[in-house]
């Protein structure tokens, strides 16, 4: 998939870090063995660092980061030497390389049923949810913050909570009165980045060390999540409304963790480390990493002890579809979010010389083109990329004054309209290939510019090839479109499943909005994010699953809001279980990248309901003993499972048989050389007293469940009650590696739904 610089999962991908002299190392201390002479963890890592060192350094630039909640060890600038002579101390868990993340990337509110006020539900006392959502903070691990944006209004809202430990740090370009009552703190962690820009061989300029964000990506995540009524809002005209966030009374705290080179783990696991101590709520992260085990995870370390405290943690898919098992952040505490469209578009037209008319997207806001068709070319002179329009591949004498038809694929979307605009081209069709299939994403590219799906890219590329240099098109412009149907649909970009990590835990966990967003952005950068681009905007428009993850930590602070004594395990049953799955067609949910049916390695449970959510019924809860009894079932060593749950004394004589018997609200059942797969599953009612549900399955003819009992009657609010339900592949039919099935607990008012995925060999 092309670099999508604004379909941006800071697309945290798993690398480490450039091989230099010497490199950042996390370090994993057995926390239980600090000797008492030292008063505190940080005296100790730093005596024991320089115990293993003899460096020429100080203390001060060896020693990056102590870390005391979200992981027990600390981070070091080291040799790789250094680094072996750690691994050899008795107090000594584990060392690892430094990994790099990178980033994955308003009708919004009234897509998802939100009331236009308040953010909130109509009928659920809004005045109470109201005053609770002030008390709710929202920690947004991302590129840092604009705090000028209009979205960070504090107009309104009451002094701040009394459990907030955070506070607002200064930079050269950045005063702490520049936070307030909708934006109360704003950190950066930069000492990952310091340490991996100083030993590149390629100097790179230097950020700014602030909170500020130059960007752009955590300005629109942030505001996405929480941010305030802005009435007028657009980008350049497009999407024109009012634009607010999902947690509209929420607070914000930002912390910077992203920089020019990517996301650096050292930096990540000090941001999620401080969020916890400063009491935030909800973690909002729109990075991750390709499929690693949970103990070399940073995200999936750092949020296990969030989760543990009471922080729901909720982070983007990654922007790697429609290739399968392109997931990141897997682990079965985080809340892993997939991309889905709105009810809106922005088309576009492109009107070929032979009279046909195509419609595609784009958010171009300049003068036009005007009227008169002009030549259109395709993969011409004698450089082989040309068909992708990468940098220096067009020719200016076959492409001065023309249209210029290029590929989807291998660089960003706008910088192709850069390349076409500086050798001389007028205008861009971009034409999918068959890895984007049909999904359109509108940009704001620098020239007239038209993106098309790859079955009328076809069309005119067998145009152009038989014109030749007849062949002539205009391009037009259509503004903002509302009601689009159908919608949602499932976004190409989006990460799918299967889950690389733990098969028998289905993933995504649902889709959100992640298509054509409006949110806040920095103005100290343009619209597509390229230097060349001088444009200054208050407001933009992204794709990625970066924007859908903050729009499910919104709503999270919301349902934590409503129901400040449940666990994050409960709120995201709640979304899952209430998510839907069929359009505003009544279809089941599609897929852009074919255009056919989706499936649950695409949606998860669905697209998320957060006015279903708000009283699922029933939920699925999960403790943290019941975590570890999973991690034990993963024949992780003990070593690996304490760098996770940071407990002493782990010993796994409790432990699941199966990793699939984590009480989770899906279920992905892998046979393996076995007929029969048999889960027990624990519901908890947080509906009415007296609730009776019965179950209803179906799934493909291949496979036969039984639930036992197949009715639950709870008699009391918050009672617990256990079913089993048993998966038998049939002898003799052909099972068919695609096949999906659903288990339903309804009554008159809840239908409480889990999306079961079924497979017969390990991936």
């Amino acid at each position: 998939m092309e670099s999508v610089i604004w379909i941006c999962f800071l697309s945290l991908l798993l690398l480490p870090c450039l091989t230099t002299a010497k490199q950042t190392y996390i370090v994993h201390m057995n926390h239980n063995l600090k000797p008492s002479s030292f008063p505190t963890h940080h005296d100790w890592y730093s005596a024991h660092l320089r115990s293993h060192t003899t460096d020429s350094d100080s203390d001060d630039s060896l020693l990056l980061y102590s870390y005391n909640t979200a992981y027990h060890g600390y981070a070091a600038s080291l040799t790789p030497d250094q680094a072996e002579s750690l691994r050899r101390s008795a107090s000594v868990l584990g060392v690892y390389e430094e990994t790099v993340y990178s980033l994955h990337t308003t009708r919004t509110p009234e897509f998802l049923g939100l009331d236009p006020q308040l953010g909130l539900w109509a009928g659920h006392s809004p005045l109470q949810l109201n005053q609770a959502s002030q008390d709710v903070i929202i920690g947004v691990l991302d590129t840092g913050v604009w705090p000028e944006s209009k979205s960070f209004d504090d107009t309104g809202m009451p002094d701040l909570p009394a459990k907030w430990k955070g506070e607002c740090e200064a930079g050269p370009d950045f005063k702490p009165t520049v936070c307030n009552k909708k934006l109360i703190g704003a950190r950066r962690f930069s000492r990952g980045y310091h340490m991996a820009s100083g030993s590149d061989p390629i100097p790179k300029k230097q950020e700014v060390d602030s909170p500020r964000d130059y960007d752009g990506h955590g300005t629109h995540t942030s505001s996405t999540a929480a941010g305030a009524h802005v009435a007028n809002a657009s980008l350049l005209g497009y999407a024109s409304g009012t634009a607010r966030g999902m947690a509209i009374n929420g607070r914000l705290a930002s912390y910077k963790v992203c920089w020019t080179t990517g996301c650096f783990g050292s930096d990540i696991l000090a941001g999620m480390d401080r969020a916890i101590l400063d009491g935030v709520d909800v973690l909002s992260l729109s990075l991750g990493g390709g499929s690693a085990p949970y103990f070399r995870d940073t995200i999936a370390i750092g949020a296990f002890t969030a989760v543990e405290k009471g922080i729901f943690v909720s982070c983007s898919a990654g922007n790697s579809g429609p290739g399968k098992g392109s997931l990141a952040n897997v682990a079965p505490w985080i809340m892993t979010v997939g991309a889905g469209t709105l009810d809106r578009d922005f088309p576009a037209y492109a009107l070929l010389g032979n009279g046909k008319k195509f419609t595609g997207v784009s958010l171009y806001s300049g003068k036009g083109m005007g009227n008169k068709p002009v030549g259109l070319v395709y993969s011409t002179g004698s450089n082989s990329s040309s068909n992708l329009c990468l940098p220096g591949s067009l020719e200016p004498d076959v492409v001065r004054g023309k249209l210029v038809l290029c590929d989807r694929g291998i660089n960003a979307r706008v910088e192709k309209g850069l390349v076409v605009r500086d050798a001389g081209g007028v205008g861009m069709i971009l034409a999918n290939t068959a890895a984007s299939g049909e999904e359109l994403v509108a940009d704001s590219h620098l020239l007239p510019a038209v993106a098309v799906g790859r079955k009328l890219g076809d069309v005119i590329r067998e145009y152009v090839r038989k014109g030749g240099s007849t062949a002539t098109a205009v391009l037009s412009f259509g503004g903002t479109v509302l009601n689009v149907r159908p919608s949602p649909v499932v976004a190409a970009f989006s990460s799918r499943g299967p889950n690389m990590v733990t098969q028998q835990i289905l993933k995504p966990d649902v889709i959100g909005p992640g298509v054509n967003i409006l949110a806040g952005w920095s103005e100290a950068v343009g619209p597509t994010g390229l230097e060349q681009d001088t444009r200054k905007t208050q407001f933009n428009i992204m794709s990625g699953t970066s924007m859908s993850c903050p729009h499910i930590s919104g709503l999270a602070a919301l349902l934590k809001a409503a129901h400040p004594d449940w666990s994050p395990s409960a709120i995201k049953s709640a979304l899952m279980t209430t998510a839907y799955i069929r359009d505003n067609t009544n279809s089941p949910l599609r897929d852009a990248a074919e255009g056919a049916f989706s499936t649950p390695f695409a949606h998860g449970s669905g697209h998320v309901d957060p006015h279903k959510a708000l009283s699922p019924g029933l939920v699925y809860d999960i403790s943290t003993d019941e975590y570890i009894a999973f991690l034990c079932s993963l024949d992780y060593t003990v070593e690996h499972i304490q760098t996770i749950v940071k407990r002493p004394n782990i010993t796994c004589l409790k432990k699941f048989a199966d990793p699939g018997q984590l009480n989770y609200p899906s279920f992905s059942v892998l046979f393996g050389k076995k007929r029969v797969v048999r889960y027990t599953r624990e519901l908890t009612n947080v509906g009415s007293a007296r609730s009776i549900y019965e179950v209803a399955v179906n799934g493909p003819p291949a496979i036969s469940v039984t639930v036992k009992p197949a009715r639950l009657v709870f008699k009391n609010v918050g009672d617990k009650l256990r079913y089993t339900v048993t998966f038998v592949s049939k002898k003799g039919a052909t099972p068919d590696p695609n096949s999906f099935g659903s288990l339903v607990w309804s009554n008159a008012e809840n239908q409480v739904r889990s999306p079961i995925a079924y497979a017969w060999t390990q991936v």
